[in-house]
C-alpha cells in the first residue's frame, strides 16, 4: 500500500499551519470569543454543512466505474453525514437565536465561494479533489472541536445542547480520520493525488 496520506499531509502542512494561526480560530479554541461570534460561526457552518450530502452525491456521480471502491467510500460518508446541518440549527436555537433566520438566510460571501469551489472542483476539475475538503474539515475538527466546545460552554454559560455539532465532531472525526487515511493510501492515480493536494491547500486558504 502506498503512503499518499503522508505525502498529502506534508504537502499541505504550510497552509494548515497558516490556517491554525487565524486569530478568531485560536481564540475560539480557548473559548475566548463572544456569543455573537459563536453564533456567527454556527451560521456559516450551517451554510456549508448543508451542502455536504449534495457534494458527496455529486462527487459519487462523477467517479468513473474503474474506481468503484472510491464511490463506495463516498456512500459510507453520506450515511454518516446525513442531517448534520440540523444539529447546527438545534445548537443555534440553544444559544437563543431563531434558527429559521439562519435556515432561510444567506451565507457570507466567503462561505458561498468555498462551497462554489467545491462544486466546481467536482464538476470541472477532478471529483477526487473533494477529498481535499474532507481533509481540511475533518482534520480541523479532530484537532480543535471537542476542546473548543468545553471551553465555550463555560465561558459563554451555555447548555450542552448548544454544542452538539462541535462535541460530536471532535470524537466522531477521530474515527473518520482513520478511515480517511486508509482511503487516501489507496489513491494511486497521480492526477487524483494532485487534485486532492491542490484542493486541500485551497480550502485551507
Amino acid at each position: 500500500m502506498s503512503n499518499f496520506f503522508d505525502t498529502l499531509t506534508a504537502s499541505t502542512e504550510h497552509e494548515r499551519l497558516e490556517f491554525l494561526q487565524i486569530d478568531t480560530l485560536q481564540k475560539g479554541s480557548t473559548g475566548d470569543i463572544s456569543l455573537a461570534a459563536y453564533q456567527a460561526f454556527l451560521t456559516q457552518a450551517y451554510h456549508h454543512v448543508k451542502h455536504t450530502t449534495p457534494l458527496l452525491m455529486a462527487c459519487g456521480s462523477r467517479i468513473p466505474h474503474t474506481k468503484e471502491w472510491l464511490r463506495n467510500a463516498l456512500a459510507e460518508y453520506i450515511e454518516e453525514e446525513l442531517g448534520h446541518q440540523e444539529w447546527i440549527l438545534n445548537d443555534i436555537a440553544a444559544t437563543g437565536l431563531e434558527p429559521d433566520t439562519v435556515r432561510y438566510g444567506k451565507p457570507h460571501y466567503t462561505t458561498e465561494l468555498m462551497v462554489a469551489y467545491a462544486y466546481d472542483t467536482i464538476m470541472r476539475v477532478n471529483p477526487a479533489g473533494f477529498f481535499g475538503m474532507v481533509l481540511v474539515l475533518e482534520g480541523t475538527s479532530v484537532a480543535m472541536a471537542t476542546h473548543a466546545a468545553e471551553k465555550l460552554k463555560v465561558n459563554l454559560n451555555l447548555p450542552d445542547s448548544a454544542f452538539s455539532y462541535l462535541s460530536s465532531h471532535g470524537s466522531l472525526d477521530i474515527e473518520h480520520m482513520g478511515f480517511y487515511e486508509s482511503l487516501m493510501n489507496k489513491v494511486t492515480d497521480s492526477d487524483d493525488q494532485e487534485a486532492i493536494i491542490q484542493a486541500a491547500n485551497m480550502f485551507y486558504r
